[in-house]
């Protein structure tokens, strides 16, 4: 008979029927005569009741069933009289594929705590030991559920709105952000690599004859692309060599990047805005059981936040306008607040504080922002925006780009960029060239955000980061 999903089952009235399900088992309870099964397939954070007679099946079989020991069961649909579910299988047949040696299996719960008279779960912490098996677990699970409705709504929003899907390479010569912590690609000997005359790696004699390295960000190709196309976005890993080892760093992340001809700064922020209030009334109507599970386990307040998103539009303020907010603010930051300093995660965090929510930042300083974003009339400041988010900060970078020629050019003079491995995109500017912009929305980032996780590496299921790829 050909299985169902345990979240059809679940939603299912249809009872007095045959079925056949198949998962790992969560949990087993029960006395000498009848066990209660927990199952659980990954379709749901829910699981379904298996009733099985110990007698039907003898004490040998009875003893495999242990947790996350992998079965089939096929048996009476009924609705159940228990507390806690409104129905359950009665287990005609049941068929272990694959055991599990409680002794050894690593997903365990932990006992009870004496004091909240409560399951003690397994931290997550731990978990990341055992990333080849968290998929398994009520959290991680319900976290990659949340995941993959994330990419489905993404690909969703820009498809519904004509935009178009490009692939960027992974491989690149250039660096769009500059910041020069890069992963090198190279098939050179690394015992022996050539040297040129100067005694230097000679990278002419590498597989792609230049020096190499995983992308950063794919908006320089991005921006070629909607140069012909219009509208385009780009979803696919990054890869930074920071050696950071914060709650919201990884070393491979995903990065979401729309660019869009024709459209100028105030375009980009409203595009941005309705991404991200589209993402999270999605999360809100198509993963609640989820989002319900780690609100009530971690996170008490993770659904009302969601939902304050969506309440009003975001404030728009220029960094200006923030610079004065912070200094009349009487409160003693950490770092201290100037015209022309970064704005750090404490200062962030207060801007969305004192608009009771979301805030789109405007007009930075040309020197703290990208060689590539358009400068003002003042020729101080450029036409960048950042979303700031509660708890998460920034959420989202972008800008207006520039597209005059000599402007871009004069800007990569200033900061000692090497023009010639930037030929192509100073070229954009001189062959019918436009008012354009994008942006970049950190996909991990949304997702902390959307699930209430506090991190990073508990939101993709193998993270990487320094002296860390076990996985």
């Amino acid at each position: 008979m050909k299985h169902e999903k345990v979240s059809t089952l679940l939603q299912s009235t249809e009872f007095g029927r045959q079925v056949t399900v198949k998962g790992w088992i969560r949990s087993e309870r029960g006395n000498k005569y009848v066990r209660f099964i927990h199952l659980n397939d990954g379709s749901t954070i829910h699981n379904i009741q298996v009733v099985a007679d110990v007698n039907k099946f003898g004490e040998e079989l009875r003893k495999r069933w242990t947790t996350g020991a992998a079965i089939g069961v096929t048996g009476t649909f009924v609705e159940s009289k228990g507390k806690g579910q409104t129905s359950e299988i009665q287990a005609e047949s049941i068929v272990v594929y694959g055991d599990c040696e409680p002794a050894e299996y690593p997903l365990q719960k932990r006992g009870e705590d004496e004091k909240e008279k409560k399951v003690v779960g397994l931290p997550l912490e731990f978990l990341r030991e055992k990333a080849h098996l968290r998929a398994r677990t009520q959290t991680i699970s319900a976290v990659l559920r949340i995941r993959h409705h994330m990419a489905f709504a993404i690909h969703k929003f820009f498809n519904d709105r004509g935009f178009f899907y490009v692939h960027t390479p992974v491989i690149t010569a250039s660096d769009a952000e500059g910041a020069g912590e890069m992963f090198r690609v190279t098939t050179l000997d690394p015992e022996n690599p050539p040297k040129n005359k100067e005694g230097r790696i000679d990278y002419s004699e590498d597989f792609f004859g230049r020096e190499t390295n995983l992308t950063v960000s794919g908006q320089l190709e991005g921006e070629a692309c909607a140069m012909g196309l219009g509208l385009i976005y780009t979803f696919g890993p990054t890869f930074r060599a920071e050696n950071s080892n914060t709650p919201r760093h990884l070393a491979e992340f995903w990065m979401i990047e729309p660019e869009m001809a024709f459209y100028e700064i105030d375009d980009n922020m409203d595009l941005a805005e309705d991404l991200l209030k589209y993402l999270v009334q999605y999360a809100l109507d198509h993963c609640l059981n989820d989002l319900q599970f780690l609100n009530d386990t971690y996170d008490q307040e993770l659904i009302a936040r969601l939902r304050s998103v969506l309440g009003k539009p975001f404030a728009r303020i220029t960094y200006t306008q923030g610079v004065d907010i912070l200094k009349a603010s009487g409160k003693k930051f950490e770092f201290p607040v100037d015209w022309g300093t970064d704005l750090q995660k404490e200062h962030e965090n207060y801007l969305v504080e004192h608009h009771g929510g979301p805030v789109i930042v405007t007009g930075y300083p040309k020197e703290i922002k990208s060689f590539y974003m358009k400068l003002n009339e003042d020729g101080k400041t450029v036409r960048a925006m950042d979303i700031l988010f509660p708890w998460i900060g920034e959420m989202v970078g972008g800008s207006q780009r520039e597209d005059d020629h000599e402007k871009l050019l004069a800007r990569v003079r200033e900061l000692g960029i090497h023009e010639e491995t930037l030929w192509w995109y100073l070229e954009l500017r001189r062959f019918g060239s436009c008012p354009h912009s994008g942006f970049g929305l950190g996909f991990e980032r949304l997702l902390l955000f959307v699930t209430g996780m506090t991190n990073i590496r508990d939101v993709i299921p193998f993270p990487r980061f320094p002296k860390n790829a076990e996985f």
